[in-house]
């Protein structure tokens, strides 16, 4: 112990970087911890849907029409809490949670975990990062739907 004082005190720029690395390190570990649990990315997303799992889209009305991921379970964020009657039939499914950024999706996967869903991932990034892997989009009108 006393030679770690002794360190510390001859190279205090080096031990308060270590310090404050070691701070950062404890603040993305409990963002990420607050963000909803697991996140995936598009491609792992893609893989998790042809698996069978579930995408609730939590964004507005007005956002979901103007593009959402195929066969997207449309429940604005605002009316997840009193859905979960709907959606309760997905509990046993991996339920991918999505919005525009994956931060009201991350808020929203913390209520479905909360509501007793215990395999709920985040699209990390929303579907910004879908739209930035060029991954298909169906808009109402559209030839399929």
């Amino acid at each position: 112990m006393e030679r770690l004082l002794d360190y510390i005190t001859r190279h205090p720029f080096l031990a308060g970087g270590t310090a404050v690395l070691a701070l950062a390190v404890l603040a993305y570990e409990a963002s990420r911890a607050r963000s909803g649990g697991q996140s995936v990315g598009p491609m792992d997303a893609v893989r998790l849907l042809n698996q069978g799992a579930v995408l609730v889209d939590v964004r507005s009305q007005a956002e979901f029409d103007s593009g959402h991921i195929l066969d997207a379970k449309h429940v604005p964020q605002d009316q997840l809490a009193s859905s979960t009657e709907t959606l309760k039939k997905y509990k046993d499914k991996v339920v991918v949670a999505c919005c525009e950024s994956g931060m009201r999706s991350g808020a929203a996967a913390r209520v479905l975990q909360a509501q007793g869903f215990t395999k709920v991932v985040n699209l990390k990034g929303g579907l910004q990062a879908w739209r930035a892997e060029n991954l298909p989009l169906v808009k109402p009108g559209a030839k399929g739907k």
